[in-house]
């Protein structure tokens, strides 16, 4: 059974999937730019408030709008809300025509991020926040490894391999040939692995979602709602402070994505397999998939008339540009 096919409670059909779609936007990246994007204090400061401040506090507020009796959903929509984005939001980049070398910068400190504070967001978010507004708290301990598993299976496997591509096809064929022909040859794979993942996805939860339907629709309006609202957050503070197209892109997908695996993992490790927190955890990733797909091309369509005349538009890049 696909199900029990897990290694310290990481799906490895799942994982599979998630490392073959994040391999080709990690080899696009050009490794050498990082160090002087990452010293980009405006860039850093809007991507770590948006994630780590807006994104749990915005998830906490939907939660409770929506699901003020549903205690077990209400938490799994927290855990969500916690497991910022390291894995998928590569792809939807890579799709937008988003700066690439930015994009593997923030999912590298929300990845850092995470290992510190989902464990104190938890708390604070479950137990101190709700007492400080009368509501009730809820008791949960996350699993500190089960955080550091998810960050070394979903970030550091693909980013080594794209990392050591580049370096070793630069290398030995030049960068000319790794850019027009080894990137080009690879580049359908982000695609067959995003397919495999939302393929299995729905074959793996295709039981609980008709058996379920109500709470799956109970679900899914504070998602889709948090989904579109940190995006359109994201893009409009990223253009107030000055970001181009592709910046602007990588924050906004970087601040709307959630690393739904980790939640997955943390629910199930804390309330058990059957449990609605995990049932919430497992229903995100079925919502945030096509709604971040829309907003691919809905970036496609806004983006002229956000920024006009910006070089880093999608139309008005290099037609040799990978994906673009």
């Amino acid at each position: 059974m696909l199900e029990r096919a897990e290694v310290g409670g990481i799906s490895i059909p799942i994982a599979l999937g998630l490392l073959v779609m994040m391999y080709p936007p990690l080899a696009k990246v050009r490794f050498d730019k990082t160090l002087e994007i990452a010293t980009d204090k405006r860039l850093m400061a809007v991507s770590i408030v948006l994630n780590w401040i807006v994104g749990p506090a915005f998830m906490f507020a939907l939660a409770w709008i929506f699901l003020p009796n549903e205690p077990e959903l209400r938490t799994g929509l927290i855990i969500v809300g916690l497991a910022r984005c390291i894995a998928m939001v590569l792809v939807w980049s890579d799709l937008a025509c988003a700066d690439r070398e930015a994009t593997a910068v923030l999912v590298a400190i929300n990845s850092v991020f995470q290992v510190a504070m989902f464990g104190v967001l938890g708390w604070f978010y479950l137990q101190v926040l709700p007492g400080w507004l009368g509501l009730p708290v809820t008791s949960a301990e996350f699993s500190f490894w089960s955080i550091v598993g998810s960050v070394l299976v979903f970030l550091g496997i693909p980013l080594l391999a794209g990392f050591a591509s580049r370096i070793i096809g630069e290398k030995t064929r030049g960068r000319t040939w790794y850019e027009n022909t080894f990137l080009p040859a690879i580049s359908p794979l982000a695609l067959i692995g995003l397919l495999y993942t939302i393929v299995l996805l729905f074959s793996l939860q295709g039981k609980e979602i008709v058996a379920r339907p109500l709470t799956v629709a109970t679900l899914a309006l504070p998602l889709l709602c948090y989904f579109v609202g940190m995006f359109a957050i994201a893009l409009v503070v990223s253009k107030a402070s000055g970001m181009g197209y592709a910046q602007a892109a990588s924050v906004s997908f970087t601040a709307a994505g959630n690393n739904f695996e980790l939640a997955i993992a943390v629910s199930i490790g804390t309330f058990g397999a059957t449990s609605a927190q995990a049932l919430a955890g497992t229903i995100g990733p079925l919502i945030e998939i096509p709604v971040l797909v829309g907003l691919v091309y809905a970036m496609r369509w806004l983006g002229p008339k956000l920024f006009p005349s910006d070089p880093t538009l999608p139309a008005t890049q290099p037609a040799t540009t990978p994906s673009s």
